[in-house]
Formats: C-alpha cells, sequence, structure tokens
C-alpha cells in the first residue's frame, strides 16, 4: 500500500464528504415545493449517513497512521429544489471520483484490501444516492 499517497487522497476525501453532510442536511431543511416535499426526508436519510461514512473514513485515517484535515469543500446553499438537487448530483459525483483514485493507492495485502473495499461500499452507497437524485430530476444516465 502506498499510505502516504492514499492517505492524501483520503484527506481530499474527507474535505468534500464534509461537504456532502452539511449539504444534505442544508437541503433537507431548506428545500420547498410540493414536487419535492417527499425527497426532504430523504435528503435528512442522507445526511445521517454522510455523516456515518464521515466518522467511518476519519477512523480509517486514523488507522492508516494520518491525521484527518479540518478543510471543508466549498459548497452552495441553493434553496430552489431542482437546482439544489442538480448541486447535489455534481457534489456526489465529484466525491465518487475522488474516491476512485484511492483504489490504485490501495495495493494488495489484507490490509490494503480492506481499504479497497471500503472506499467501494462507500462508492456504491453514494452512487445509489446519486442515481435517486437523478430519478427525481427525471434523469437517467
Amino acid at each position: 500500500m502506498e499510505v502516504d499517497e492514499a492517505l492524501a487522497l483520503l484527506g481530499d476525501v474527507l474535505s468534500l464528504q464534509y461537504r456532502s453532510t452539511l449539504q444534505f442536511t442544508l437541503a433537507a431543511g431548506s428545500i420547498g415545493g410540493l414536487a419535492y416535499t417527499g425527497l426532504v426526508e430523504r435528503f435528512w436519510q442522507y445526511a445521517v449517513a454522510e455523516l456515518a461514512d464521515t466518522r467511518r473514513l476519519v477512523e480509517k485515517i486514523v488507522a492508516l497512521g494520518g491525521t484527518p484535515v479540518p478543510d471543508v469543500a466549498p459548497l452552495a446553499v441553493e434553496t430552489e429544489a431542482p437546482r439544489a438537487v442538480r448541486g447535489l448530483v455534481e457534489a456526489e459525483e465529484e466525491v465518487i471520483a475522488a474516491l476512485q483514485k484511492v483504489i490504485p493507492k490501495s495495493g494488495e495485502e489484507p490490509r490494503s484490501e480492506a481499504l479497497e473495499h471500503f472506499v467501494e461500499h462507500l462508492m456504491s452507497r453514494k452512487q445509489e444516492q446519486v442515481d435517486q437524485l437523478l430519478r427525481a430530476l427525471g434523469e437517467t444516465e
């Protein structure tokens, strides 16, 4: 495992992960409009899942000998539902891409495989969110 490089990339992910937690929380509390009322509770569920993933990501960084970064990636507050959902999709796609960059640095030893599976789990959960958000916009990929 290329620990220093993996830790640097995980630090990038963590900064984006903080943003995800905040953006879903903001969306849960600020989105309005009858068509999106059903999404408010889902946004909150996503925020809770993002917070749990943030904790696990911090634990992984510490377990690898790193120190969690305190920086939050820039975030946007949008109360118009379609634009907010579009922003959430774009932000989550950025996190998924950042997570993907970690995998080549994880190596092939048992500890490395665990890191790779952890990253893949986060990617999978986030992709499911993106898919659901795109459906809310009436889009598919």
